[in-house]
C-alpha cells in the first residue's frame, strides 16, 4: 500500500489463495463459472466450490501436511534438495510403476478431506528399509521411491477432485498452484475428465 500511495496508484487487497484461486483466469482460454478448483501448492490443498469472484465454498483441505510440501520432503528424504518438488517429479518419471506401494491416505474416507504427513512418513520408513547400513540409495531405488510416491499423491488428487465434481455436479475443474505443473498430475486428472465428462 505504502509504494502505491508513494506512486498515486491504486491498490487492491487480494487474499493470496484468492490470488492462486484466480490466476486461471488469466489465460487465453479462461474457464467461466462455476467450477471446482483445485488449489494444491506447497502451504495448500484444497477443494473449493467457485460461482464467482469472492464467491467460495470450501468442500474439502489437507488436515496436515499440503500436497507440496510432502512433494519437499520426500525430495529431501531422497536427497534433492528444497525445494524438491519439481526434482522429485523428473526423478519419478525414470522409476518403474508399482515397484514400491505406498499407501493412499484418506482415498476412501467418503469425505473431500486430505492428508499427507503419514504418507511421507513411509517414504521415510521405505528410505530406511531400503539401505539399513545407512549407505546412499542407488539411482534406481531412488526413483522407484520417487514414482511410487507421486503415484500415490496423484491418485490421490485425481479421486478427490472426481468425487467434488460429482458431488457439486459441476462439468468444470480448474487446477491452481504450484503442484498443478506436475505433469503427471495434469495427465491423470486430464485422462479423469476425458472418462467422467468434465473439462479440466
Amino acid at each position: 500500500h505504502a509504494l502505491a500511495l508513494a506512486r498515486g496508484l491504486p491498490a487492491s487487497g487480494i487474499h493470496h489463495l484468492e490470488g492462486h484461486l484466480l490466476s486461471p483466469l488469466l489465460a487465453r482460454r479462461a474457464p467461466e463459472f462455476p467450477f471446482v478448483a483445485l488449489l494444491v501448492s506447497g502451504g495448500h490443498t484444497q477443494l473449493m466450490h467457485v460461482d464467482g469472484v469472492g464467491r467460495y465454498a470450501l468442500l474439502g483441505e489437507t488436515q496436515d501436511d499440503a500436497a507440496g510440501e510432502a512433494f519437499d520432503k520426500t525430495a529431501t528424504l531422497l536427497g534433492l534438495g528444497y525445494p524438491g518438488g519439481p526434482a522429485l517429479s523428473q526423478l519419478a518419471d525414470q522409476g518403474v510403476p508399482n515397484r514400491y506401494r505406498l499407501p493412499r491416505p484418506m482415498l476412501r474416507s467418503g469425505d473431500l478431506e486430505f492428508s499427507f504427513s503419514g504418507l511421507k512418513t513411509a517414504v521415510s520408513l521405505l528410505v530406511r528399509d531400503a539401505r539399513p547400513d545407512g549407505s546412499p540409495l542407488d539411482a534406481p531405488v531412488r526413483a522407484n521411491i520417487a514414482r511410487a510416491f507421486q503415484d500415490a499423491v496423484v491418485e490421490v488428487l485425481v479421486a478427490k477432485c472426481a468425487q467434488a465434481i460429482e458431488t457439486t455436479g459441476l462439468a468444470r475443474l480448474v487446477v491452481a498452484g504450484g503442484v498443478g505443473a506436475n505433469r503427471s498430475l495434469r495427465a491423470a486428472l486430464d485422462a479423469e475428465g476425458a472418462r467422467r465428462g468434465f473439462d479440466v
